[in-house]
């Protein structure tokens, strides 16, 4: 796909028109319209397709009860405002993903990715069965909002370098994009970390503002361009284990729709996370053949050990201290998280991973 096609309509950081210009939600013969704004670009694969198709179907499901018009990265508001367009009442949706606003509470981490946390299917345990949705709404309260799993990346890549990494010594001083608990992470290990939407990474790394980035896998990275202006790609990431999308709702307009429509809502939520899922994990190993193929990426699996050990110790460091954390909030979810993942791990290392091995060394069909 040419980057191009999608990031043409979105305007990026200021250029982007004022939360307070958007117009009210049409409400018309009993019928709504509610405004979705995201931090995706148009068309962009798997997450931002997602958002619309997600929005389709909401208002599909509903006969037009419930109508979602969407709004791309930076055509309403710049893509990492967009909770706080749902917050300040100027829309009523956002899509993206809630470790981008760990400056609200460093909670909300949890319910995207953890470094050498839980994979997707464990994530999703937690939020559904095991007290996480609970603790996400009570944190999402305090802004009048409300959060649903709406996408499944699956574990994502680790990252773009412009040279082959041999050690930890080898990343000191790199300007990296990535965000949340995983950026707290690189930062502990020696790199300098910062955040960025989609749409702005290409240009940073044929700048020189990043040296090195990460985004979401082979099937976003292969739109976003990044194989033109870095070669070495690491493919398992060690800090996105399972990462989840989100999207957040204004409480009091979602409490006020009948109990159809909330039902709708939280359904098509629920589809779409599996419905994202399967995308990616039919479209990234086709994207990664294309980039090798075709464009002479060069794949690393995984980082040298120490660079693993490194992130795993810092990982841990982290969440004991979130588990101290002065907040009451933080610490319920760091302790609710540890406790499912524990559980939770014993189900993935004592079954899957048993299976993966001997599917691994024993199994080939061609």
């Amino acid at each position: 796909m040419d980057r191009r096609s999608f990031l043409r309509t979105s305007a990026i950081g200021g250029t982007a028109a004022a939360a307070s210009t958007l117009a009210a939600p049409a409400v018309a013969q009993g019928n709504i319209t509610w405004r979705m704004v995201t931090t995706w670009p148009q068309n962009f694969p798997g997450l931002g397709v997602g958002a619309q198709r997600l929005a389709d179907r909401i208002t599909a499901a509903s006969d037009g009860q419930l109508t979602v018009q969407v709004y791309p990265a930076g055509e309403l508001v710049p893509p990492l405002q967009s909770l706080d367009a749902v917050i300040d009442g100027s829309a009523e949706m956002s899509h993206g993903a809630a470790y981008y606003w760990v400056n609200k509470s460093e909670a909300l981490a949890f319910f995207t990715g953890v470094p050498f946390g839980m994979t997707s299917r464990e994530l999703t345990a937690w939020v559904r069965y095991l007290g996480g949705q609970e603790i996400w709404d009570d944190i999402y309260d305090d802004y009048g909002v409300i959060g649903f799993l709406s996408g499944d990346t699956g574990t994502q890549a680790a990252g773009w370098f412009e040279n082959e990494l041999t050690s930890i010594d080898d990343v000191q001083g790199l300007r990296f994009r990535t965000p949340g608990l995983g950026g707290q992470v690189w930062q502990r290990i020696g790199l300098s970390v910062t955040n960025m939407a989609a749409g702005e990474i290409f240009q940073a790394l044929q700048s020189g503002t990043l040296d090195a980035a990460e985004f979401v896998g082979p099937y976003n990275d292969l739109a976003l361009g990044f194989h033109q202006v870095r070669k070495h790609y690491y493919v398992s990431s060690f800090i996105e284990p399972g990462l989840a999308t989100e999207l957040v709702v204004d409480k009091a307009k979602f409490l006020d729709l009948p109990d159809n429509l909330q039902a709708i809502v939280r359904d098509v939520c629920q589809a779409e996370y599996d419905q994202v899922a399967s995308d990616f994990y039919a479209n990234d190993p086709r994207a990664l053949r294309t980039l090798v193929e075709e464009h002479d990426v060069i794949v690393h699996q995984e980082f040298p050990d120490d660079i693993l050990e490194a992130g795993a110790n810092a990982s841990r460091d982290i969440l004991l201290e979130l588990r101290e954390s002065s907040d009451a909030k933080t610490r319920e979810t760091t302790e609710s998280f540890i406790e499912a993942l524990n559980l939770l791990r014993t189900r993935t290392d004592g079954t899957d991973m048993n299976f993966l091995r001997a599917r691994e060394r024993f199994f080939d069909i061609t």
